[in-house]
């Protein structure tokens, strides 16, 4: 029984650092024209149900009509994330003009 519990704890523990950080990208008009970024962290509780800040990619472009607007789970949002153990979740915008 034990080396059955073992073998199952080390089979979740492998999925769960396997896991990939999630990314996801827009491009608004033509995309990234001069290659300027802008990053600014998104603030989330509760494994990312509750926004508290959330960036706004317009604001983040200042008036730019062509950008590329990335949200992205780097790995400090993820040490950030394991650390308060899901109760802050953090993810970071990234916008490219």
């Amino acid at each position: 029984m034990k080396k059955i519990l073992l073998s199952l704890a080390l089979v979740a523990g492998m999925s769960m650092s396997l896991s990939s950080c999630y990314t996801y990208t827009v491009v608004v008009g033509k995309g990234s024209q001069t290659g300027v970024e802008v990053k600014k962290m998104n603030h989330y509780l509760i494994y990312g149900l509750a926004p508290v800040g959330v960036a706004d990619p317009k604001v983040l472009a200042g008036g730019a009509t062509d950008y590329d607007v990335t949200i992205t789970h780097t790995f400090i949002d993820g040490l950030i994330n394991a650390i308060t153990f899901g109760i802050y979740t953090p993810t970071t915008t990234i916008v490219k003009k």
